[in-house]
């Protein structure tokens, strides 16, 4: 090892690291793990400048101890809920995140979600597979025009929903406490959650997952929803109460769902929510194409390399740390 700065990556699901050599060239050695687990990738990292994370954790106030020396933690997706922020904040260390490489993909994700489920897409295509042609399996379905859509939250990517969903003539209403009203350019009617699950045929979710969100949909809402209703996750599983989801299926309380994320992921083989025809799951792939992943990959090792070259990183989520982290800036 040199004399270079020394940054761990704890785990990826790329094939190649060129791309994080190329950036920290110079200036890092990295040492590239594939564990989930922190108390397996702590070994190289008590001693490390930086730490690139994607999916390990969680990195939790004992583990951010024994990085003594970490400067900066940088998320190579959107999400920093496996992350105890203030526990980072209190430590000096910085965490960055990459907010914006996959916002037009999971938009698209839940319009093709939306189209699935309402369409009965994966229902037809599974009948066809197994020999069967017959439109009546899929009754009832309903023509989205007219439809009103749900969004909970309303940020980057609620927002490019809003856009896709208003050419196919759905009504757009949002619940965001953090946003004061309509926005510019973008359809949409705010109102409370209560009413946007009254009056919502599709609920689209779009929050971060925090202590508040955790759990967030749970059986009150259901209880809340129309019979004919769809929940749809492109968010984090845990926001959803899965067993309270589960038992509103069972009881008619919504017509079905179309999931990306669930809780726990992968979901087991015997869990409930698999083999029903009407729920549709896609394996947390709605971020995901080749332009995505060219800008998931370089966002992390970009924020590492300001960090570590004396410049303050572009998209610090705890930005309470400035003035008083371990990296001066």
């Amino acid at each position: 090892m040199s004399d270079s700065f020394k940054v761990v990556l704890t785990d990826y699901v790329w094939a190649q690291l060129d791309v994080e050599k190329s950036i920290l060239g110079g200036l890092a050695d990295l040492v590239a793990l594939n564990t989930l687990d922190p108390d397996e990738f702590l070994a190289e990292a008590a001693d490390c400048d930086a730490l690139l994370n994607t999916y390990a954790g969680p990195i939790t106030a004992e583990v951010l101890a024994r990085m003594p020396k970490c400067r900066i933690i940088a998320r190579y997706g959107i999400g920093v809920d496996t992350i105890d922020l203030e526990a980072a904040t209190d430590a000096g260390i910085i965490v960055t995140n990459n907010p914006t490489y996959c916002i037009e993909e999971v938009a698209e994700h839940t319009l093709a979600l939306i189209l699935a489920a309402s369409r009965k897409v994966a229902l037809y295509d599974r009948d066809v597979r197994a020999g069967q042609w017959s439109v009546l399996n899929g009754k009832p379905i309903s023509r989205l025009k007219g439809m009103t859509l749900g969004l909970v939250g309303f940020g980057r990517i609620a927002r490019e929903v809003a856009l896709r969903a208003a050419p196919f003539g759905l009504k757009i209403l949002f619940f965001d406490p953090n946003v004061d009203g309509a926005v510019h350019g973008v359809p949409g009617e705010k109102t409370g959650w209560d009413e946007l699950l009254g009056r919502s045929d599709i609920v689209s979710l779009h929050l971060p997952l925090t202590a508040q969100t955790r759990g967030f949909v749970a059986d009150a809402a259901f209880a809340r929803m129309k019979p004919s209703a769809l929940l749809v996750n492109v968010a984090r599983g845990p926001i959803v109460d899965t067993g309270a989801l589960v038992r509103a299926l069972d009881a008619g309380l919504i017509s079905g769902c179309a999931l990306d994320t669930v809780d726990l992921e992968p979901l087991p083989p015997s869990h409930p929510l698999r083999n029903r025809d009407n729920v549709v799951i896609t394996p947390h792939a709605a971020w995901y194409s080749q332009e995505a992943m060219a800008g998931l990959q370089a966002g992390a090792p970009s924020e590492v390399r300001r960090a570590l070259s004396g410049a303050w990183p572009i998209n610090v989520v705890n930005t309470a740390v400035r003035g008083r982290n371990r990296a001066g800036l």
